[in-house]
C-alpha cells in the first residue's frame, strides 16, 4: 500500500514540475542570446537584469502601487463596457431596427485600433483617469456587443418558443431564457473583448499621464524614456503575466464550468 502526503496531489505536483522546466529552458535559451550575441546590456538584457529589476521594483513599492493601478483601471472600465455592451447586443439581436441602427456602426468601430481613440479624449478629458477609461471602454464595448449579439442569435428559437407557450413574456422571457441560454457563449465574448480592454489600457496608460497614479503602461513609458531595457523587458512580462493569469484562471476555469453545467462538455465519470 503506497503512502500519500496528505494535502498533496501528484498531478498538480507534476504540472508546476513542468512548467518549471520550461521556464528554466527559456532563461538558458535567452542567457545563451545574450552571451552568443554580444549585445550590450542597452539593448538586450540578461535574466539577472531583469529581475534584479522586478525585485528592486517590488520592494520599493513601485511595481506593486503601479499593477494595483492598472488592475483597478481596467476593472472600471472593463465593467463599463459590459453593462452598456452586453444589454445592448441582447437588445439589437432581438430588435430589427435597434440592428440596422448600430449593426454597422459596431462593424466599423471594432476595426478601428484602440490607440486612434487617444487624441479624441486628450482633446475631450485632457490628462485624467477619465480619458484612460474612455479608451478602455471604447476598446472592448464594440467588441463585446458583436459578440453578445452573435450568442443570443445562436440560441435554438423552440426555447423561446416553449418559454412564450408556457407564459413567460418580456423581461421574464430575457431573464430565465435568453440570457442563461446564451451565457456560456457571452463568456466566450467577454473572454476576446477583455483582451481588447487590456490592450487598450496599456496604450491609454503610454500616452495619458495623470496625477492620481502610476500605472504599468506609465513605468514601460518612463523605461523607455530612460533606454533602461532591463526596465522596459521587465514591465512587458509582467503585462504578459497579468494577463497570461486572467485567461487562465478567471476566463477559462469560468467558461468550462459553464460549459459543463450547460452540457456542451461531458463531465469525466
Amino acid at each position: 500500500m503506497k503512502y500519500r502526503l496528505p494535502f498533496l496531489d501528484l498531478s498538480i505536483v507534476k504540472f508546476l514540475l513542468k512548467k518549471v522546466a520550461y521556464l528554466f529552458v527559456i532563461l538558458c535559451i535567452w542567457q545563451c542570446a545574450y552571451v552568443l550575441g554580444g549585445c550590450s546590456d542597452l539593448i538586450f538584457p540578461t535574466p539577472f537584469q531583469v529581475a534584479r529589476f522586478l525585485w528592486n521594483a517590488c520592494a520599493d513599492g513601485t511595481l506593486v502601487g503601479a499593477t494595483w493601478m492598472t488592475i483597478k483601471r481596467l476593472i472600471l472600465g472593463y465593467g463599463i463596457s459590459m453593462l452598456i455592451g452586453i444589454p445592448l447586443g441582447m437588445l439589437c439581436s432581438r430588435f430589427y431596427i435597434l440592428n440596422a441602427c448600430i449593426g454597422k456602426l459596431v462593424l466599423g468601430l471594432q476595426t478601428l485600433p484602440s490607440i486612434c481613440w487617444v487624441p479624441l479624449t486628450l482633446l475631450w478629458f485632457g490628462q485624467t483617469d477619465c480619458a484612460i477609461l474612455f479608451v478602455v471602454t471604447m476598446g472592448s464595448l464594440w467588441s463585446l456587443i458583436a459578440s453578445t449579439e452573435s450568442s443570443v442569435r445562436q440560441i435554438p428559437n423552440l426555447y423561446i418558443k416553449a418559454a412564450r407557450t408556457m407564459g413567460s413574456r418580456g423581461i421574464d422571457l430575457w431573464l430565465t431564457v435568453i440570457f442563461p441560454a446564451a451565457l456560456p457563449f457571452i463568456i466566450t465574448g467577454m473572454k476576446q473583448s477583455w483582451a481588447f480592454a487590456w490592450r487598450s489600457l496599456m496604450s491609454a496608460e503610454i500616452y495619458v499621464s495623470t496625477i492620481r497614479g502610476l500605472g504599468v503602461g506609465q513605468l514601460l513609458h518612463y523605461g523607455r524614456e530612460m533606454q533602461a531595457m532591463d526596465h522596459v523587458v521587465g514591465i512587458i512580462l509582467v503585462i504578459i503575466a497579468i494577463g497570461f493569469i486572467a485567461e487562465k484562471v478567471i476566463f477559462a476555469n469560468l467558461e468550462r464550468t459553464l460549459h459543463k453545467r450547460w452540457g456542451f462538455v461531458k463531465s469525466p465519470h
